[in-house]
């Protein structure tokens, strides 16, 4: 008897001692790691944001206009790549040239981009991920991978679940979803950091406040 054998043998002894009906398994998984406070799980978002080298910033809905043409100016951004449904208000205190998003941007303009504002669909606090999925708000994936600053706007705590199955509740599966967990990076086999290779070089994500 050879090893491909062996492995068959076990594998039809185990399926003979399973239930001849189709009972489905149950999976108590835990839905999420101890019990949290809504603020306490925001707290957890901003921390595991800024532990993977997001820029975290806190405003109003008031103040988010001003915040955001602060953050365009220290950036130096000359141009910012714009949603189709992104809410006007939130670059109505800039005047950097907006660039719309549209199919027929080739990779070389969206690179000459200084800096892109999306709103996102979900933020997990476990993880430190920001999702995006297509959305109006939020234009292509492409935009949110090519230009090397993204400014994501989190509305808090609406937005925000403490785990990836609460997450996943509320995303389409058929939409194009975008995990973003942090700025682009990746290390080489002499494990030196480097940033901005598949993804924008800066993240900074701002939690928004409800009114």
């Amino acid at each position: 008897m050879n090893s491909r054998e062996r492995i068959l043998g076990r594998v039809r002894r185990a399926l003979a001692k399973a239930p001849a009906d189709e009972t489905p398994i149950v999976r108590d998984y835990l839905r999420e790691h101890g019990q949290r406070t809504v603020a306490e799980t925001v707290e957890l978002l901003a921390e595991n944001l800024a532990d993977y080298r997001a820029l975290v910033h806190r405003t109003d809905a008031a103040g988010l206009p001003v915040l955001i043409a602060e953050l365009l100016d220290e950036r130096g951004a000359a141009s910012v790549l714009v949603p189709p449904g992104l809410d006007e208000e939130w670059l109505a205190a800039t005047g950097v040239t907006r660039v719309t998003d549209r199919a027929e941007s080739t990779p070389d303009e969206l690179d000459r981009v200084s800096s892109v504002v999306t709103a996102c669909a979900v933020a997990i606090a476990e993880t430190g991920t920001i999702v995006l999925d297509g959305s109006p708000d939020q234009g292509r994936r492409r935009i949110t991978l090519v230009p090397d600053h993204h400014i994501c706007v989190v509305r808090v705590p609406g937005q925000v679940v403490s785990s990836v199955p609460q997450g996943l509740e509320r995303l389409d599966p058929a939409r194009p979803l975008t995990w973003i967990s942090g700025p682009s990076a990746t290390s080489d086999i002499e494990l030196d950091r480097v940033e901005g290779v598949h993804g924008p070089r800066t993240l900074e994500v701002i939690l928004v406040g409800e009114d």
